[in-house]
């Protein structure tokens, strides 16, 4: 069955430019395509391979050197001058979001290695791609070191592997593609750096548009074939436009007049680095010769800085990505050698608003805070919080086998070598010593003549690595009527945010459960996507009495679910609370029931958020019957623990 073709796709000139101006050069480092589920993102980019011009291969070479040029260093080669080479189409190389980093990069066959001496490399998914495109869905999903070898190979246009003595390097340069549902988690912000370009699509709210989307798809479905004969010419048209464009490439200039306008716009945009200067450089040549121009112009930066500066701007997790129209019209015309600026008066001939902002409400400033005092009565106001802090690390106990993160011990594919195991039970890079080890004493029973050693599946042994763990972060908030007192609910926000983006950083699932009044609610069930739940949080009321019984039942209930859905990530529940219960007949003794219910399967840390001098030390009480760790909510900032160890030091020297 042919694939969806390219020009069949309706709407979305972003990204239909975006992906063209890759294609164009390569060396722009990519595109990550950001959107909601069901946008045709991964059909765009799949539709896109059939454009790309055919590419010439030496023959019998497993990394697709290039005949004219090819790879010095191949470990097919070296290749002849006039070796026999043959023509095939581009490749569209799919990584999986559970790939092997042996299947990326490739491996060797340890097996050949020890009983015939034979280097046997094994080439993975970056050969395959090289000169062709690598696409990966749900790039957000996948492990970091596993981008992070992806990002690196792209920008080097190389991938090298070093491993059991082995030292393979081979070319691998590939337009890398990669699409994401933020809902489902963000890619950090030193990633998103490494892909050149991003773009954000939605889905059309135009009913005539979206009536044309289903039309041309129900005609695909019905024949696939026909439909594609329909478009091929308006495709093979896109593909010799492609063409032109990489045969014009080289020939295009970049003035000092259009380079300093690329640096103004990052510049104005304060943007980390120099990637950013490079990549609009590279993109708007590209965009010039799409137009068919030979000079880089102030449109081709325009666009260019469109692309490759959304995802650059943002200087935390928190903050969506995006750039200000006006700022950067304002950025170009600063840039204007003389005369008039752009084309347009535009939105740029005005002040820009500082620092570009366009998008969100302002915080919440120096109103009254609520002053709710556990009062049974109105819900309250949301309240900002302050600037997130670098917050103490909270782990679970003992040792997992979860996702690669950055926060609890575990049994994973990195990390340190602490002890072998055989294959079939959890298999990870190769042990040289102990598959030898193995398989000697078996060699006079196995006939062995010559210097190789006889090897056997069942002698091959595979490391054991610990590593760190992402975990299940569930926030439990209290958010009745005392927790608006005293700007009690700012600081707790705080802390809460300040531990989301710890979160964040360590790779963590998170959830929010809130209660109030007379019930619990899951505010947010379990998700990658640390943004949701700030989001969340940001609009969090109080007010009512406190069901802390019911709070830490529903906490349970989600748990015990999550258990099932998800059994390999451990959960770390975070209960946020003045240890108040008032919701309800024996409302404390309900709440002792249910933290007892809790108490010794699941590790939990109890944030004090009792304030004043007269304390009750009720949040102390329920972390006793949890069994959790105590901690009240101005520790939970690093250097306030480490400040604390310091004095208790010096106060033990004293």
């Amino acid at each position: 069955m042919k694939p969806y073709p390219f020009t069949a796709v309706v709407g979305m000139p972003d990204l239909r430019l975006a992906l063209v101006l890759s294609s164009i050069s390569p060396a722009v480092g990519g595109v990550l395509v950001r959107g909601e589920k069901g946008t045709a993102k991964s059909t765009m980019v799949r539709a896109l391979a059939g454009l790309l011009p055919g590419v010439d291969v030496v023959d019998a070479c497993r990394f697709s050197c290039d005949p004219v040029e090819p790879d010095p260093a191949c470990p097919d080669g070296p290749h002849a001058e006039g070796s026999p080479a043959h023509r095939r189409p581009a490749r569209l190389v799919e990584l999986p979001v559970g790939a092997a980093e042996d299947r990326v990069i490739g491996s060797l066959n340890l097996e050949r290695a020890l009983a015939d001496g034979v280097t046997d490399f094994q080439p993975g998914l970056l050969a395959a791609a090289h000169r062709g495109l690598l696409y990966v869905d749900e790039v957000n999903l996948l492990h970091d070191h596993l981008v992070d070898t992806l990002l690196d190979a792209a920008a080097m246009g190389r991938a090298t592997v070093e491993r059991e003595g082995v030292s393979v390097s081979h070319a691998a340069r590939f337009v890398l593609i990669g699409t994401m549902n933020p809902e489902e988690g963000e890619l950090r912000p030193q990633l998103l750096d490494r892909f050149g370009l991003t773009v954000e699509v939605a889905s059309s709210r135009d009913p005539e548009l979206r009536v044309e989307v289903v039309r041309r798809r129900l005609a695909y479905e019905a024949d696939p074939d026909g439909f594609a004969g329909q478009y091929a010419a308006a495709d093979a048209e896109l593909a010799a436009d492609i063409e032109a464009a990489q045969r014009l490439l080289p020939s295009v200039k970049l003035p000092d007049d259009a380079l300093r306008q690329i640096a103004e716009v990052c510049a104005s945009f304060e943007v980390d680095g120099m990637r950013a200067d490079i990549v609009t450089a590279r993109t708007a040549v590209a965009h010039a010769a799409w137009a068919g121009r030979t000079e880089v112009t102030t449109e081709d930066v325009r666009v260019a800085a469109r692309l490759a500066l959304p995802h650059r701007r943002r200087r935390n997790p928190f903050d969506a990505p995006g750039i200000s129209e006006e700022q950067l019209e304002q950025a170009l015309q600063d840039a204007e050698p003389e005369g008039p600026g752009p084309d347009d008066d535009g939105p740029g001939s005005g002040t820009p608003p500082e620092g570009g902002e366009t998008s969100g409400p302002p915080p919440s400033e120096g109103g009254e805070e609520p002053s709710g005092g556990g009062r049974s009565g109105d819900e309250q106001k949301p309240v900002g919080a302050g600037e997130a802090f670098r917050a103490r690390r909270f782990e679970v106990k003992g040792t997992g086998e979860g996702a690669a993160g950055r926060r609890s011990r575990a049994i994973t594919t990195n990390g340190r070598t602490i002890g072998v195991q055989p294959a079939g039970t959890k298999d990870g890079h190769p042990h040289l010593l102990a598959t030898v080890r193995a398989a000697a004493p078996h060699q006079r029973s196995r006939g062995r003549s010559g210097a190789g050693l006889v090897v056997r599946p069942q002698d091959l042994r595979f490391a054991r690595r610990e590593g760190r763990e992402g975990n299940l972060v569930l926030f439990c908030v209290d958010a009745s009527g005392s927790m608006g007192a005293r700007q009690r609910m700012r600081e707790v926000k705080t802390a809460v945010l300040s531990l989301l983006l710890d979160a964040y950083q360590r790779r963590d699932k998170v959830g929010l459960v809130t209660f109030r009044a007379s019930g619990a609610e899951l505010a947010l069930p379990p998700t990658i996507s640390v943004d949701a739940a700030a989001s969340r949080l940001d609009g969090l009321a109080t007010g009512g009495r406190t069901p802390l019984a019911e709070g830490l039942l529903e906490a349970a209930r989600v748990l015990r679910i999550e258990a099932v859905r998800d059994p390999l990530r451990r959960p770390l529940l975070v209960v946020v609370t003045d240890g108040r219960a008032t919701s309800g007949a024996d409302a404390v003794q309900r709440a002792k029931q249910a933290a007892g219910l809790l108490a010794g399967n699941v590790t939990s840390v109890v944030m004090d958020c009792e304030s004043g001098k007269m304390r009750l030390g009720l949040a102390a009480e329920l972390a006793e019957h949890l069994g959790a760790e105590h901690v009240p909510v101005a520790e939970v900032a690093a250097d306030t623990l480490a400040g604390a160890v310091r004095t208790r030091i010096s106060g033990r020297a004293a």
